[in-house]
């Protein structure tokens, strides 16, 4: 096999096709990492309502809000999201929140080796649980489930890291995006067998 793949997952909590990418790109790994490959993947906060309140309200409000009564009854009635990749989306469930607390626990995750653990208990949370991924008693609970201490990562830490993340080019139609040894970027939805391909080349 070829030296190790460095990848960069640009990812949102709060983004269902981000969620659906993060499967999909877990499993590509595993295949890879099957046949001897070897790779690092560094997961890179993105948010895409950085102002949005951390109290919550129910993800059919905010589109009612944004989309419109007709859209936003098309998106709820959608159950079949990621049912193919065994995910279990309920849009009426979802908690519509800022994410900036749940991305200041991946980051002390990956301090302990544990960001992708946290990072599919947040989605699971925010998309299956229908629990608020900004409060601090979800979080703590959250955090304990996926093997996660307290971390020294502040406020400021993290809005810097948001910031740098934004400076290298993403933007939100360009997230979900994956980054390759920092050179070929894919964004949006791509298959399994792409980004094992993409892994391999």
């Amino acid at each position: 096999m070829s030296e190790k793949r460095m990848v960069e997952f640009v990812f949102d909590v709060a983004c269902v096709n981000s969620y659906l990418m993060f499967t999909r790109y877990s499993r590509a790994v595993r295949r890879f990492r099957a046949d001897g490959g070897e790779v690092e993947t560094s997961l890179l906060s993105y948010r895409f309502q950085p102002d949005i309140d951390p109290g919550g309200e129910p993800l059919v409000e905010t589109h009612r809000r944004l989309l419109g009564e007709e859209e936003a009854r098309e998106v709820q009635a959608t159950t079949d999201f990621g049912a193919a990749e065994g995910l279990r989306v309920d849009f009426t469930r979802v908690v519509s929140t800022n994410t900036f607390e749940a991305h200041r626990r991946i980051a002390w995750a990956v301090r302990q080796e544990r960001g992708e653990a946290m990072t599919e208990r947040l989605f699971r949370a925010y998309f299956t649980d229908g629990v608020n991924v900004a409060d601090p008693e979800v979080l703590a609970r959250l955090a304990r489930e996926a093997g996660v201490e307290p971390g020294a990562d502040g406020p400021e830490e993290v809005r810097r890291e948001l910031d740098r993340v934004r400076g290298l080019g993403f933007v939100r139609e360009s997230v979900p995006a994956f980054r390759f040894d920092g050179e070929r970027v894919m964004a949006g939805q791509r298959t399994e067998d792409e980004l094992l391909a993409a892994l391999a080349g």
